[in-house]
């Protein structure tokens, strides 16, 4: 199995003018992603606008991204849904599509309680046993959070190695499961409590930073770590300015990374107001966009 651990970026997904997945952009965007910093990536998660991505698309990702970056990079694919069973049809497809695990995201509208939100979890590691599990708490999307005694519990499945935690207030060491931040704000705080890294957004346009960020911790450099962690504040708010993935997206397309900034409604891309915001946090971390 490989380490899940250090600056993991949660990928967004570019699409073309007609809407489609622009699967060359994607591969140049995953290469590019770990040649600045990241360890590994996160396909078809929130930043990936998994909701619109159907099934095939994310799935032919995964294996478009294996065959380009080869065997040794890590590789998550977003899977969970608000329904068990199509959970498992995805982290099944998903393992055979070339994944070294998968993130499972509490089911959203549903709102099951502690009882169901064990047994989704449960019922997934189950039918496919040999797949690491991230579960991914995230309130402010779902709706429902998973407590750390809640997640303790989970944390007993064989499987589930790890839990993405995109909810600042529960930030703490859980007992069997390694701990991921959610938010970039966060990452600095989860390695100073002994964490494993974190799924990240702002990895995208500062992944070399984030990665010294993680290199200053692991070596005991704390103040380093926190004095790079300070110069990206700017940054990390930016990112935070509407709905993610619109501003990474904006960003991504101001840097020229990806060739356009479009998204699948009900998602639409950042009006000017916002552009001016990513535009003085690029500058704010030495980034020049060349594109308006």
């Amino acid at each position: 199995m490989k380490e899940i651990r250090g600056v993991i970026t949660a990928m967004a997904t570019p699409f073309g003018a007609d809407g489609g997945v622009d699967e060359v952009a994607a591969l140049k965007l995953a290469t590019y992603l770990l040649e600045h910093g990241s360890h590994g990536l996160v396909i078809s998660g929130s930043t990936g606008e998994a909701p619109t991505l159907t099934d095939k698309e994310a799935l032919d990702l995964v294996r478009a991204i294996r065959s380009e970056v080869g065997d040794e990079t890590l590789l998550i694919c977003g899977t969970g849904t608000n329904y068990t069973q199509h959970s498992i049809e995805l982290t099944e497809g998903a393992a055979e599509a070339g994944a070294d695990a998968a993130l499972i995201v509490t089911p959203y509208y549903n709102k099951p309680n502690p009882a169901g939100i064990l047994a989704h979890f449960e019922t997934i590691a189950a039918a496919v046993p040999d797949l690491p599990l991230i579960a991914y708490n995230i309130p402010s999307r779902v709706v429902v959070n998973v407590p750390p005694a809640e997640l303790a519990e989970i944390a007993q499945i064989e499987n589930v190695v790890a839990v993405k935690q995109a909810n600042n207030d529960d930030l703490q060491p859980i007992e069997g499961m390694d701990v991921l931040a959610g938010n970039d704000e966060i990452f600095l705080r989860t390695l100073e409590i002994g964490g494993a890294g974190g799924i990240l957004v702002a990895s995208h346009l500062v992944g070399p930073q984030m990665r010294e960020v993680w290199d200053a911790a692991q070596a005991g450099e704390m103040e380093r770590a926190r004095e790079i962690d300070a110069e990206l504040g700017q940054l990390y708010a930016s990112i935070g300015v509407t709905t993610n993935p619109i501003p990474v997206k904006a960003a991504l397309a101001m840097l020229d990374l990806i060739p356009t900034d479009t998204l699948r409604l009900p998602l639409v891309p950042a009006n000017a107001e916002q552009r001016a915001v990513v535009h003085a946090a690029l500058e704010s971390v030495g980034l020049t966009p060349v594109n308006p």
